[in-house]
């Protein structure tokens, strides 16, 4: 498939807010129990805005990747049998409960509805249902790629768990930035989990790209044409130009180039912001754990792009010949 920038940078950007999120509200569940030292609602306020910020940035860039962005609005109406209506829906009730979240804490307003109990707290319920919709969004954004069956590369179970799981480390690799300067004390905690995150998704992303390299395509040019031969071969496509297939649902690059952008995520995304982490915790240089994470999210840009170009469109079989 031929990727687009505005749909890699959609997904790794409100991956890294959700993610953002996520790590706020599952170190609200740690102070709870006593895990680590209780934190300011300044902390909370300020991440929040800065997972909103991620998520709007997000919203943005998919603007550019509509063709008539004015009837946007009716891309919701399918969600009965559609993954990219329920994204659609779920994606700013998300956001809502980011802002409502955030604003709790920012002014103040933290009335336990329980008693003593820390789980009974307004900012603990309107977290509790931001992670849910979190959850919800990043297996909608997975499964609009995964229930597509004729794309084998994208039709697993893989897929949504390394969305998650690529958000999360993304997330928790910015969240252990602003402990850095909000919260040190905490900052041995979040580095720990972002190392931890960053290696389970390494695992999982690897076990796809195995899975990847062993599939078998169903489509061939004998079951394309119905003709039962070995030695069938494709002398052209039929045209002299470009067409929208051609553009669209092939990348263009050489095998070799793309083969180099699978190296690079996977160097840039794992072992290097671990590494960093590990020299930022060390050495106590703030800078470090920003390095980390931009260099994570570069290589989130060029694992995404990797993503779409692995899926080999069945019609490629007659428009890739040129």
């Amino acid at each position: 498939m031929h990727p687009a920038f505005s749909v890699i940078f959609l997904t790794t950007l409100i991956g890294v807010g959700q993610g953002l999120f996520l790590a706020l509200f599952f170190s609200q569940i740690a102070v709870a129990m006593n895990f680590i030292p209780p934190q300011g609602s300044q902390f909370y306020a300020l991440g929040s805005l800065v997972s909103i910020l991620f998520l709007g940035a997000g919203l943005v860039a998919s603007v550019f990747h509509l063709g008539r962005p004015e009837r946007a609005w009716r891309s919701a109406a399918m969600w009965r049998t559609s993954w990219l209506s329920r994204e659609v829906i779920v994606l700013p009730l998300f956001m809502m409960a980011v802002v409502v979240y955030g604003a709790l804490h920012f002014f103040g307003f933290d009335k336990n509805l329980f008693g003593e109990n820390p789980a009974g707290t307004v900012t603990f319920i309107v977290g509790a249902v931001g992670a849910v919709l979190c959850f919800a969004l990043f297996i909608c954004t997975g499964m609009i790629y995964a229930c597509l069956k004729f794309l084998q590369e994208w039709h697993t179970v893989l897929t949504p768990v390394n969305y998650t799981l690529l958000g999360m480390a993304s997330g928790y690799m910015l969240v252990t930035l602003l402990a850095n300067y909000s919260v040190p004390d905490n900052i041995d905690y979040y580095a720990d989990a972002a190392i931890a995150l960053t290696i389970i998704a390494f695992i999982f992303r690897l076990a796809s790209l195995v899975r990847n390299s062993r599939i078998k395509h169903k489509s061939t040019l004998q079951s394309a044409i119905g003709i039962r031969h070995n030695k069938i071969q494709q002398k052209a496509q039929g045209a002299m130009g470009g067409s929208f297939n051609t553009r669209e649902y092939f990348h263009g690059k050489k095998a070799a180039f793309v083969k180099s952008i699978k190296w690079l995520f996977l160097v840039l995304v794992f072992p290097v912001p671990v590494i960093l982490v590990l020299i930022g915790l060390a050495t106590n240089i703030p800078a470090i754990f920003f390095v980390a994470f931009i260099v994570q999210y570069v290589g989130l840009i060029a694992e995404r792009w990797f993503f779409f170009a692995q899926a080999n469109h069945p019609q490629n079989l007659y428009y890739q010949t040129i």
